[in-house]
């Protein structure tokens, strides 16, 4: 389907008809799989659009021979020209579109759709025609099992554990791994929450975790949550291991929470393939004008001068990495097949970012002047 978005997908003539579309101004118009209309990019990517193609339809009918047997009757084809068109009036921001379906200028359909159908709906996975047999394809489908296969995340996890072992200790490895989880579970809830088939949670050695759906996402909204829950449910575990720490004492739960804040810290880091580099991509795609552009440089500028200020000089790099990423990419947000955030979702998603950063360094600077050397480690990462 490329990287147009599937506005519509509806019943015509017992069988698919479904609208693509996309910012850039791309429309096109599919039954039974088979292009019937299209329009072109143009810069009216909104409003009042309509498609229509002709539909042969053949069927049979009775007709009486009036001869020498009156009761005879004699089955003859006939053929008729449908013309089916469909109307569709688009927004993007908030995204709605209402349609109608006609045939030979018969209403026989009509609806409205918003972005909580587009979250919800499953995307139409093309054809593709089988490939010959090839040592490639074979490995690519040993891979797929093994994916699947509950053994693989058992022993993944076993793995991540005699290596964290190894480095640390096995106390530590196993509150490590129950931290990975914890983060990884973030995103199975929010997909969850969404509607979408999850496979599960991968404890990867050296690379954390990996949390799989079945489903693709259809908008930046979904990409935003997914991403930011990860690291949502690790802060609301260390502050938990925080609230462990004063009541007991033991600093083992105060370096655990430490630590754990600052691995979801560099999880949310503004670079690929990191849970931050989704959420900002989201954002910075979702913006439709140079005021936006504008508005987005301004805030990453304040974010990296805050940084530095502070003498977070790791988090002010990685921060300038990833608005360059970001900012290179803008010119292709319109060619995405996800449904952009409106003006309200980009505000919301970027405080609800900042606040979810700012409250993890909070947790690290607190530690870091507690007075225990061990405890300041996470932070001296940050001023390294």
């Amino acid at each position: 389907m490329g990287n147009k978005l599937e506005l519509l997908n509806i019943d015509c003539l017992g069988k698919p008809l479904r609208l693509e579309g996309s910012l850039a101004g791309w429309q096109q118009l599919f039954w039974d799989n088979n292009l019937v209309s299209q329009k072109n990019a143009s810069a009216d990517n909104e409003g009042l659009h309509a498609h229509e193609f002709e539909v042969r339809v053949t069927s049979g009918a009775e007709n009486q021979d009036m001869g020498a047997n009156d009761s005879a009757i004699t089955p003859s084809p006939i053929t008729k020209t449908l013309i089916i068109r469909l109307e569709s009036d688009l927004q993007w921001q908030p995204f709605s579109i209402t349609y109608r379906l006609l045939v030979n200028d018969e209403m026989v359909a009509e609806g409205k759709r918003d972005t909580k159908d587009i979250e919800r709906q499953v995307r139409t996975v093309e054809v593709v025609a089988p490939q010959k047999f090839s040592l490639l394809g074979l490995a690519s489908l040993g891979f797929k099992l093994l994916k699947s296969a509950k053994i693989i995340k058992v022993l993944l996890a076993g793995a991540s554990l005699a290596a964290y072992s190894w480095l640390f200790s096995f106390q530590f490895a196993v509150a490590l791994i129950a931290c990975l989880m914890v983060h990884e579970y973030g995103h199975i809830r929010a997909m969850q929450y969404f509607g979408m088939k999850t496979k599960g949670i991968y404890i990867i050695p050296f690379l954390g975790g990996l949390a799989l759906s079945d489903d693709k996402i259809n908008t930046r909204w979904q990409d935003v949550t997914i991403s930011i829950m990860g690291p949502v449910f690790g802060l609301l575990l260390s502050l938990v291991l925080m609230l462990v720490y004063w009541m007991t004492g033991n600093i083992f739960f105060a370096g655990l929470a430490n630590f754990n804040a600052l691995i979801n810290l560099i999880n949310l880091l503004p670079i690929l393939p990191l849970d931050g580099g989704h959420i900002l991509k989201s954002i910075g795609f979702s913006i439709n004008g140079k005021f936006g552009l504008v508005a987005m440089a301004i805030g990453s500028a304040i974010g990296i001068f805050g940084s530095y200020t502070l003498g977070l000089s790791f988090l002010a790099f990685f921060m300038l990495i990833g608005t360059v990423e970001i900012a290179m990419e803008w010119k292709l947000r319109h060619q995405s097949h996800l449904l952009p955030l409106d003006r309200y979702g980009q505000i919301f998603s970027s405080i609800w970012y900042v606040i979810t950063v700012a409250a993890l360094v909070a947790i690290m600077w607190y530690f870091a002047h507690s007075g225990d050397e061990v405890l300041s480690t996470p932070m001296k990462i940050l001023r390294s």
